[in-house]
């Protein structure tokens, strides 16, 4: 089984937009590495695999215009299962909701308590009632 690294963020379930904007971002580096080693060496190879990973960048940025244009859709469309999907209580449509775990909200750190943002009162996330995901998990 393939393991897949997750990007936590404080209060956010990521769409999958974020995974493909992280390609994109890598496969640019590494077209940008092979030119600048075409360009220390004078080896022609190099230009021919970046300019795969150019193609490549470019279908990938396609994907996540894609991807974006979606969540953007159900923004409009169903903003109660748009926050839904936010706050990681359900996977984002188009995402695979088989063995879906809630995402793990018992290490969110409140923006008011936690990190003194004033404008962030209303926000408040103490005394929120246990992680969901751990207890599905039973890690409670």
């Amino acid at each position: 089984m393939d393991a897949v690294w997750v990007r936590g963020v404080n209060g956010i379930q990521m769409h999958h937009v974020t995974d493909l904007q992280d390609a994109g971002r890598f496969l640019g580096n590494a077209a940008m590495a092979l030119r600048a080693a075409h360009v220390r060496t004078g080896a022609d190879r190099y230009v021919g695999l970046a300019d795969e990973l150019k193609n490549l960048v470019q279908r990938v940025r396609e994907l996540e215009d894609e991807a974006r244009s979606s969540m953007h859709e159900l923004h409009s469309s169903d903003p109660e299962r748009f926050v839904r999907c936010r706050d990681g209580h359900e996977p984002w449509p188009g995402e695979i909701p088989a063995g879906f775990i809630p995402r793990h909200t018992c290490k969110d750190e409140c923006l008011y308590h936690d990190r003194d943002v004033l404008e962030a009162l209303m926000q408040c996330t103490c005394g929120r009632p246990p992680c969901q995901a751990c207890e599905i998990g039973g890690q409670l």
